[in-house]
């Protein structure tokens, strides 16, 4: 069973730990950590973006960020980054290749696969800027079934009246872009 930190509003834990179930039949305030696997292709911004697996608790058989997870009781957002690209992905990466781009917060409740599902996350953001072939990617199964590219525009324009194809969070894409739109891309 896992086990995550509960934490307060900015996001540092509290000396309580909460199961993932109790956490989202609650709405149990928790950390996770994303990874945004970016490239500069024909002059545009892409990023690479996990199908996740149709057995997925929330949103499954969405595209969503490159990388994500919840960061388990005891372990600190950028190790847990680092753990989560290796197991979903594949991608070995190391502390200097990920650049902490912001956090957000957001709390969502929906239904899957018949069961209320209430998320209450506290999230730290990475880039990743290194190369990343998708043919030598290695899929974590029971998380993802797929990966690609996508104009980092076109996900945003579409993630602001759908979720037919993506899930990706506003919240969390903003912070990416207020990111890319300082001096810090590459």
């Amino acid at each position: 069973m896992e086990y995550f930190d509960v934490c307060n509003e900015q996001g540092e834990p509290t000396g309580e730990t909460v199961s993932r179930e109790i956490a989202h039949r609650d709405g149990i305030l928790h950390r996770t950590s994303h990874v945004w696997i970016l490239r500069e292709k024909a002059g545009k911004k892409q990023v690479l973006l996990q199908k996740r697996s149709k057995q997925k608790d929330s949103y499954p058989g969405l595209y969503d960020t490159s990388s994500a997870g919840h960061i388990p009781a005891g372990e600190e957002p950028l190790p847990s980054a680092l753990r989560e690209l290796e197991e979903e992905l594949g991608i070995r990466a190391s502390v200097d290749q990920l650049t902490y781009a912001g956090n957000f917060r957001i709390e969502y409740v929906e239904t899957f696969h018949d069961r209320t599902f209430h998320d209450n996350e506290f999230t730290h953001v990475y880039v990743y800027w290194e190369p990343v072939d998708i043919r030598n990617l290695i899929f974590q199964k029971t998380e993802v079934d797929d990966a690609d590219w996508f104009d980092l525009e076109e996900v945003w324009n579409e993630i602001q009246h759908s979720k037919e194809r993506f899930c990706v969070s506003p919240e969390g894409m903003q912070v990416l872009r207020n990111y890319l739109s300082s001096d810090n891309d590459k």
